[in-house]
Order: C-alpha cells, then sequence, then structure tokens
C-alpha cells in the first residue's frame, strides 16, 4: 500500500483571508495515505506564502458528494451540472469554496481504491 497524490486544477472562491482570490484555476493537491489514515483524503489549498490550507476529509463523503449533495461538520460536497463538482470548506477563517472537474476527483477516488487492494465490485 502506497500513497496516492494527485494534482487537479480547481476554482478558488473563497471570503477567508488566507487565500488569494484568483479568477482562473489553480493547483490543487489530492492525497491519500492508507496506512496513516485510511478513511480519510486530503485536499491542499494553494494561499500566499507560507498560508497554505490542507482540508481532511472522509473518502466516502467525498465519494457520496459526487453523486448528490453531502455534508459532514465543516465540509460539503455535492455535484455540479453534469461535470463538475464542489467541495465547499468552513473555518473560523471563513469558507473556502473549490469547484473540480468531477472525473479529476472520480479518477482520483479510483487511485485511492487501488492502493488499498483490490477495487471494491460497486465502484
Amino acid at each position: 500500500m502506497s500513497e496516492v497524490e494527485q494534482y487537479a486544477r480547481a476554482q478558488v472562491v473563497t471570503d477567508a483571508d488566507v487565500l488569494v482570490q484568483d479568477a482562473g484555476a489553480v493547483p490543487v493537491v489530492l492525497r491519500y495515505d492508507p496506512e496513516g489514515d485510511p478513511r480519510s483524503v486530503r485536499v491542499g489549498l494553494p494561499g500566499p506564502g507560507s498560508h497554505a490550507r490542507e482540508w481532511t476529509l472522509s473518502r466516502e463523503l467525498l465519494e457520496r458528494g459526487l453523486r448528490a449533495p453531502a455534508g459532514s461538520g465543516a465540509v460539503r460536497v455535492w455535484p455540479c451540472g453534469r461535470v463538475q463538482a464542489v467541495v465547499e470548506f468552513h473555518s473560523a477563517q471563513g469558507v473556502s469554496v473549490v469547484q473540480f472537474e468531477a472525473k479529476a476527483l472520480a479518477r482520483f477516488l479510483r487511485m485511492t481504491y487501488g492502493a488499498d487492494g483490490p477495487v471494491p465490485a460497486s465502484r
């Protein structure tokens, strides 16, 4: 079992001071460590200087959110149209909304299941 890391382009909209609002797509890193935390994935958002943020959410929540709105605590995920997915993060600093191509998140999830061993039949 090895760690999975994938970069994806995403649109980031935020009211938090730590992220720079950018009209274009930015690189976001998706990580999965099956040995350290097999139930979670991490999403690394860019920020100015040392203000990059990393969020942890359940792998199952990300998967559910690709099909229908899902949420748990400070994280919400939902499909947006036919090809996009949105991940919304709430913190004391504000709200960050990250819009991905859904196929990039689905590809990442497939890679995480491959890191665990055989992919479940329902995937």
